[in-house]
């Protein structure tokens, strides 16, 4: 009952956690994180899970761009194109890479994006969060358009992150 206690007031994520960490385990992958917007809250709720050392080998919070350019090789040239940045597709996939290679695991995912209330850019409003995920077959993102206040942004983007990194660990399995 303890290992609830991080995620409380929200049963169903913590069961979305469990459910994801008892999927890798009995399939042998191993998961990671990289986060910006969510500042380690996917990495939080798998690790609230018992067991999760099994399966998770870390998480990298790169709420800077140096920090994303350093430790998870975002390239200057996504950094500065105008109307790439770190919120886009391009930015998520290489934060997901880069988790994937510095965290030595099989499958990553990645959150960056713009929870509010401050932060809009042209093209890309309060909400924008666009997800990388990378597994042994290759790279790709999702763009998810959020509503709500920073914390329900927030927790979206969380259960979106954790739902795709399911999904990396079910299409890494079959292709094991």
């Amino acid at each position: 009952m303890g290992e609830k206690t991080i995620l409380a007031d929200d049963p169903e994520l913590f069961d979305a956690s469990a459910e994801l960490v008892r999927l890798a385990g009995s399939a042998g992958i191993t998961l990671g994180t990289a986060e910006s917007c969510t500042g380690g809250l996917v990495s939080g709720c798998l690790t609230a899970v018992s067991g999760s050392s099994a399966v998770v080998r870390g998480g990298v919070v790169s709420y800077a761009v140096p920090v994303k350019q350093a430790l998870l090789g975002v390239t200057d040239e996504v950094v500065s194109t105008p109307g790439v940045g770190v919120v886009s597709g391009e930015c998520a996939e290489q934060m997901a890479r880069g988790a994937r290679l510095a965290l030595g695991c099989d499958v990553a995912v990645s959150v960056t994006g713009i929870a509010g209330p401050g932060g809009a850019e042209p093209g890309k409003p309060v909400g924008t969060v666009w997800l990388g995920l990378a597994t042994p077959g290759g790279a790709r993102s999702l763009l998810c358009r959020f509503g709500g206040d920073r914390a329900e942004v927030r927790r979206q983007a969380v259960r979106r992150a954790l739902a795709l990194l399911r999904e990396g660990v079910v299409e890494t399995d079959r292709g094991a």
